[in-house]
């Protein structure tokens, strides 16, 4: 025997009650909604601003502390106790027009914004996705928008790339007017629109590598992100050193390509920092711009896998 069931008609209003009557009349008057995938984009988009906006201090502090100390010590202090490292124009190959000296800074700009880009798009992408898995499993709430799941794995890198591109601009400010008399940094915007599409391209691929990351670690060995992934990339991601001055260490000069991350310094570096030497625009591009496209899509993928599982 086999039943079938309706959904419960809205019960007529008791003859005399204004109130049920109205409350009946703006249920049954009430817009059909229609949401799109644009719309549905947004909405997820604007929640995650908004919890970006009550975390906005933690956010901030996270962002300025460590470049503003690797200033401050690198281009305020070192040179007020006579010990600040001065490079020598032939050691970092500068382009024809360079500067006979290269203040430490001007290093150091490109660098640690190419830092904060892979720093910020990784935590700001992982961590989340890490408390969502978790054992409340609330990416499942998520998983209920009228979307594909690709969608909704496109609307985290694009959360976690805000992230990435905002932190990376604070850094600018910082190095700029952070320094000891003598060692401001040689810098200038050589062209605004690649400079853009590098940010962009850094942010989506930075924050991509963290949606990857965040579905295939283990949640419990999360700190290894730290010691394993970060700190390596950055040490050996030309931050502190251009890519053209390692041609004393030829293997390491080699072996440093296979990092995302000098892509972004060096990027950042031609078109900020054009007196001091980098590698060849295409090579960036292609890096930054493949690489944003690859990860991303075997990010979706993993993404797609967790959730369902």
């Amino acid at each position: 025997m086999t039943t079938t069931s309706r959904a419960p008609a809205l019960a007529a209003p008791a003859p005399g009650d204004p109130a049920s009557a109205s409350a009946v009349a703006i249920i049954s008057d009430a817009p059909v909604p229609h949401p799109t995938m644009m719309r549905t984009f947004a909405a997820m988009m604007a929640r995650e601003f908004r919890v970006l906006g009550r975390n906005l201090p933690s956010t901030f502090v996270r962002s300025v502390v460590q470049p503003l100390l690797w200033v401050f010590v690198f281009t305020y202090v070192l040179p007020k106790i006579g010990a600040a490292s001065i490079f020598e124009a032939g050691s970092v190959h500068p382009q024809p027009g360079g500067a006979a000296t290269t203040t430490f800074s001007t290093i150091l700009l490109p660098g640690l914004m190419a830092s904060m880009l892979l720093t910020q798009g990784i935590t700001g992408t992982t961590f989340p996705l890490v408390m969502e898995f978790s054992w409340q499993r609330t990416i499942e709430d998520r998983a209920l928008a009228p979307v594909p799941l690709g969608v909704l794995a496109f609307q985290k890198i694009v959360a976690g790339a805000v992230q990435a591109f905002v932190g990376a601009l604070i850094v600018l400010p910082i190095v700029l007017y952070v320094h000891a008399a003598g060692q401001a940094p040689h810098a200038h915007v050589t062209n605004w629109l690649l400079l853009a599409l590098i940010l962009v391209a850094a942010s989506m691929l930075t924050a991509a590598l963290g949606l990857l990351l965040g579905t295939l670690m283990d949640p419990r060995k999360m700190q290894m992100l730290f010691a394993v992934i970060l700190l390596p990339a950055t040490m050996l991601g030309c931050v502190y050193y251009p890519w053209s001055a390692l041609h004393h260490i030829r293997w390491l000069q080699i072996a440093v390509l296979f990092n995302p991350m000098v892509y972004m310094s060096e990027g950042l570096r031609a078109v900020l920092t054009p007196g001091v030497g980098h590698l060849a625009m295409w090579a960036i591009l292609l890096v930054l711009i493949g690489g944003a496209a690859l990860i991303g899509y075997l990010g979706t993928r993993t993404f797609t896998r967790r959730v369902l599982n």
